[in-house]
C-alpha cells in the first residue's frame, strides 16, 4: 500500500464522487507545435472514450500494418475518461489517407495530418481538464480551499497512477533491484519510475512536515518558472523570496540517481537523510544508470475555474455537482489537484472491483 502523504493546505472536509460517469473526466492535449502537413508521419487527433492508450495505438498499427513500435504518442491518458490526444504513426510515401475505415470502439477521429517528425513522449506543454464531482459536500469550504489551490499551488506529488494498482510497482522495483530480471523495457521503467517517484514524494511530505516546503533555506536548488533550468541558493534576500511568491522560480526535489546532489548545506543533508530511508532504492537506481535529477515540488495550476452545477439540501449537508478546469504543465498529475481539494471516492474502483468479479466468474 502506498504511504499517506502529508496536505499542503490541510486534510479536505468535503466529499465526493470522482469518475462517477465516463464524461466526468476529460482531458484536453496541448501539443506545442501541429503537424505541418508533410512528412513520413501521420498525426492523428482522436477523441478516445472508455479506451486505453496503449490499445489504440495496437488498434492503429493494425489498421495500418506496421509494427506497433511504429505507432507513437505524447502520453498516456485515463481509460475511465474522455481523452483527446495526438498519435503519430510512421507510414513513410505520399499516400493519402481518408481514415473513414478507421474503426476502434470508443475511438472517434477529430483530424489527421502528416508531419515531417515523429511524435515523441512528453512532447507536449500540458494537459487541459475539465473535472466534474458529484456528490460533493460542504461547498463552501471546497470553493475558499479552491482559491488556495489556485493561488498558492498544490505540492507536485507524482500520483498513484505512477506506482500501479496498491502500489504494486514498488514491490516490483524492490524484486528488480534485488535481481529479478525484468526483459520488457517499458515494465522495467515504470518500475525504475516508481522507486525514484518514491523518494521524490517523500522528500516533500517531510518538507510539509516540518513546514519547510514553501520556505527557501541556503544550499536550496531552484528551477525558472517554465524552463528545466535550476540554480543553487548562495544567499537568500528579499527579491529571490518575492520571485518564489510571484511563482517565477520554484524549490525543487532530488529525482535520484547517480551522480552528486545539487543541494548544499542543510538541504543536502535533509535529502540525503530522506534517501536513507529508501537504500535499496538509493542504491539501486544508480546502477540502472539514472543520474540526479531535479523537479519542482510545487505544482501551479493555470486558468482554473470553479462552477457549482446544482445545489439540493439533504439536512444536515449540502449535495452539488461542482466542476473544475484547469490546465497543467506536462508531467503533473490532476488528482494531485485533486487530493488537496476533496476527500473523493473514485468510482472507477468500484467499476474495477464488478469487471474483476465478472472475469473470475467467467473462468
Amino acid at each position: 500500500m502506498l504511504p499517506e502523504l502529508a496536505y499542503f493546505h490541510g486534510k479536505p472536509t468535503s466529499t465526493g464522487l470522482l469518475k462517477a460517469h465516463q464524461q466526468d473526466f476529460c482531458v484536453f492535449e496541448q501539443l506545442p507545435f501541429l503537424p505541418c502537413g508533410e512528412g513520413e508521419h501521420l498525426f492523428i487527433h482522436i477523441r478516445k472514450t472508455g479506451a486505453n492508450t496503449v490499445f489504440v495505438a495496437r488498434e492503429l498499427a493494425k489498421y495500418f500494418k506496421v509494427k506497433e513500435q511504429l505507432v507513437s504518442y505524447a502520453g498516456l491518458k485515463d481509460r475511465f475518461a474522455v481523452t483527446e490526444q495526438w498519435f503519430g504513426v510512421h507510414v513513410p510515401g505520399k499516400q493519402v489517407y481518408d481514415l473513414s475505415g478507421l474503426a476502434i470502439e470508443g475511438v472517434e477521429v477529430l483530424s489527421f495530418k502528416r508531419h515531417n517528425k515523429k511524435l515523441r513522449t512528453g512532447a507536449l506543454t500540458g494537459n487541459r481538464f475539465e473535472i466534474i464531482l458529484r456528490e460533493v459536500t460542504n461547498i463552501k469550504a471546497l470553493s475558499d480551499r479552491w482559491d488556495k489551490i489556485v493561488t498558492q499551488g498544490v505540492p507536485n506529488y507524482f500520483g498513484e497512477q505512477r506506482f500501479g494498482i496498491d502500489g504494486g510497482n514498488i514491490g516490483s522495483a524492490l524484486a528488480l533491484f534485488s535481481g529479478t530480471k525484468v526483459k520488457d523495457k517499458k515494465k522495467r521503467g515504470m518500475y525504475l519510475s516508481a522507486a525514484r517517484s518514491t523518494i521524490f514524494n517523500d522528500i516533500i511530505n517531510e518538507r510539509i512536515k516540518q513546514n519547510t516546503f514553501d520556505k527557501l533555506a541556503v544550499g536550496d536548488v531552484v528551477m525558472l518558472a517554465g524552463t528545466q533550468s535550476v540554480f543553487r541558493l548562495e544567499d537568500i534576500d528579499d527579491v529571490i523570496k518575492q520571485r518564489l511568491s510571484d511563482k517565477d522560480i520554484d524549490i525543487t526535489a532530488a529525482m535520484w540517481g547517480a551522480g552528486d546532489l545539487m543541494t548544499e548545506a542543510q538541504p543536502q543533508i535533509f535529502e540525503q537523510g530522506i534517501a536513507e530511508k529508501h537504500p535499496e532504492f538509493a542504491q539501486g537506481l544508480p546502477r540502472f544508470g539514472l543520474k540526479q535529477e531535479r523537479r519542482r515540488i510545487r505544482l501551479v495550476i493555470e486558468n482554473g475555474t470553479l462552477e457549482v452545477l446544482s445545489d439540493t439540501s439533504n439536512e444536515s449537508k449540502d449535495l452539488s455537482g461542482v466542476k473544475i478546469s484547469f490546465s497543467l504543465a506536462a508531467g503533473s498529475y490532476a488528482t494531485t489537484v485533486l487530493r488537496e481539494l476533496i476527500d473523493y471516492r473514485d468510482c472507477t474502483q468500484r467499476v474495477n472491483v464488478i469487471e474483476n468479479v465478472t472475469t473470475e466468474s467467467i473462468k
